[in-house]
């Protein structure tokens, strides 16, 4: 199984030690943590998610596949992308990504969320991919629309956030879409 994902101006590579640092560029910032459960991070929660991250990587029977988003113009790591395998049996997988502010705009989200799918039914030879967004966040629905993904729909109160409950749209794709879209873009969606 590949360890480095590649697109046109990203790269992905299985996350290090060394990358706590970056990820606490971004991870400490109000903007990028708005519509998530955890955050502004401390330096020591920064640290944490990354150590966390390299435990899960040695799991024999291993679900989580944690990258930095690494841009190959300037080599800069400018954030993570994340997939889960939430049902082996039904082979099904969840996909996230998350970019420093300083890079929004550039379509680094998009690539990373296509690539992700990618590896999900590439190599983790999977049905189902889904990921789920805050509606308030109409970037990351784009985002998630660009990667051919269909909104399923609402899930209605089902995160916690420290201003209370949020809903999440969810997006999925299945295999033969993927397949179909695939073919058409001439080997990338």
């Amino acid at each position: 199984m590949s360890s480095v994902l590649v697109s046109s101006h990203v790269f992905l590579r299985e996350m290090e030690e060394k990358d706590w640092m970056d990820v606490h560029k971004y991870a400490s910032k109000e903007a990028v943590c708005k519509y998530q459960p955890w955050g502004p991070n401390s330096e020591e929660k920064s640290k944490n998610f990354v150590n966390q991250v390299l435990i899960d990587a040695k799991k024999v029977e291993r679900t989580r596949f944690v990258f930095s988003i690494v841009e190959k113009e300037t080599g800069s790591m400018v954030g993570a992308g994340e997939f889960n395998i939430r049902d082996s049996q039904n082979k099904t997988g969840e996909i996230g990504y998350i970019v420093n502010p300083d890079y929004w705009g550039k379509g680094l989200a998009t690539e990373t969320a296509k690539v992700l799918v990618d590896f999900g039914f590439e190599q983790l030879n999977l049905h189902r991919i889904f990921a789920t967004c805050d509606p308030r966040n109409i970037a990351s629905a784009k985002v998630l629309e660009k990667t051919g993904m269909v909104q399923e729909g609402r899930m209605r109160e089902d995160l916690l956030l420290k201003d209370g409950w949020r809903d999440s749209f969810l997006y999925s794709i299945l295999y033969h879409e993927w397949k179909s879209n695939f073919s058409k873009a001439g080997g990338n969606i």
